[in-house]
């Protein structure tokens, strides 16, 4: 296992476009195997210590290893997972056969994220360099659309890798949309995207494709809902699950994955399992197979919410809401309930100029499309939906949010 060294190297949190030049070159090293491995950490410096402990840098890195991506994934424990050089090729191969062809892309993602460092591997791959664009601004990406012509590999295909946060805010500015609309495609990935805003996007020119996947599968491996070239979708069944036959957690396998866990073997060992001779990773997703093979996800296995015994997927209540007039955005959770257990909570968030839907239409609609215990019993209204890092829901955040807004007053 020995003979690579691992470095760190300290990603910047603003002015990415200064960074990016030599972080490509050491990227292009670490894949190719003339450099050494990169364990990438933020500038804070007690995020970076905390992040740095779970990377175990003082262990062995594998000859193949090329990237170690630190993350505090959804549980909030540190964890460092190991990707080789190899995997995150085939990755990049993948995604190129999908969408047509190696182009240039667009980074307006923070370098923490696996998705911005596939924009990088993407580049080495490719020969191209990317165009750096602030992540949390709209009106910068007019100007960075148009310098994706010019520079190396300039007049080929162009991408961009955002999240829905940032794809929502470029919407609702106008030449923002325009240049989005400019690309050959736009992957979307790191939360569940609404109906409303892939609608919103296509109305707008944007062609968006929805990715699912994770750090430990070099990001997204399932694209609208489709398995990349070399990747394999199964589904396992759960006793946790929602009321759902045909629902189980999702399992990825392929040339993507990670190598594992640093230090945790046990992680490891639990995370990355033996199915019929075939090496996969066990999500904590749970997801369902149409008849022709494609996967839709139904949120995570721990967000499932049991009331009166029955068990409720968040994600699916959550689409049902997007599609009712007035919601602009919607999250569901479950609080805690002496008679039900847990009783369903929607978070909705009014459409501009607009009311939220009263309780009885949201109960009608979700009672007539999963059913009775899926129905939520309180809609509260809110400005924002809580999310953390650069859109992801805040699913803890919201339940406590909704318990308090629930409390009777003191």
């Amino acid at each position: 296992m020995e003979g690579r060294e691992l470095r760190e190297v300290v990603v910047p949190g603003a002015d990415q476009d200064r960074h990016v030049p030599q972080l490509l070159a050491q990227l292009r090293g670490a894949l190719d195997g003339s450099g050494p491995a990169l364990l990438p950490l933020p500038a804070d410096s007690a995020a970076a210590e905390r992040l740095r402990g779970a990377a175990h840098p003082g262990l062995p890195v594998g000859t193949g290893t090329a990237l170690v991506l630190a993350t505090s994934g959804s549980t909030g424990e540190a964890k460092a997972v190991e990707l080789g050089g190899a995997a995150l090729t085939a990755s990049a191969g993948a995604t190129a056969a999908r969408l047509g062809g190696h182009g240039r892309w667009l980074l307006a993602l923070p370098l923490e994220h696996v998705a911005a460092w596939q924009v990088l591997v993407r580049s080495a791959v490719a020969g191209t360099e990317p165009v750096v664009a602030p992540a949390g601004d709209p009106a910068a990406l007019p100007a960075a659309v148009a310098a994706l012509s010019g520079g190396a590999g300039g007049g080929g295909a162009r991408y961009a890798s955002l999240v829905p946060t940032q794809l929502a805010r470029a919407l609702e500015h106008r030449e923002a949309a325009r240049a989005l609309a400019l690309l050959d495609a736009v992957l979307l990935g790191g939360a569940a995207a609404p109906l409303p805003l892939l609608e919103r996007a296509a109305a707008a020119g944007v062609r968006v494709v929805r990715t699912y996947g994770s750090t430990e599968t070099s990001g997204g491996c399932v694209y609208d809902g489709w398995a990349l070239d070399g990747v394999e979708v199964a589904l396992e069944p759960v006793g946790g699950g929602p009321d759902d036959d045909d629902a189980g957690r999702v399992l990825l396998s392929g040339p993507v994955l990670a190598t594992g866990y640093r230090g945790r073997p046990d992680l490891t060992a639990e995370a990355f399992v033996q199915r019929a001779g075939r090496r996969w990773y066990a999500t904590s997703d749970l997801g369902r197979t149409d008849a022709q093979g494609r996967l839709s996800v139904l949120g995570r296995l721990d967000d499932v919410v049991v009331t009166g015994g029955r068990k409720v997927a968040p994600l699916a209540v959550e689409r049902v809401l997007a599609d009712l007039p007035g919601v602009a955005d919607a999250l569901v959770v479950g609080v805690p309930d002496p008679e039900w257990g847990q009783r369903v909570v929607a978070l909705v968030v009014p459409a501009a100029g607009g009311a939220a839907p009263p309780l009885e239409v949201v109960r009608a609609a979700v009672r007539e499309r999963l059913g009775a215990p899926s129905a939520p019993r309180d809609v509260l209204v809110v400005e924002a939906v809580p999310v953390r890092g650069i859109g992801k829901p805040d699913r803890r955040a919201a339940a406590a949010l909704a318990a308090h807004l629930l409390a009777p007053p003191s």
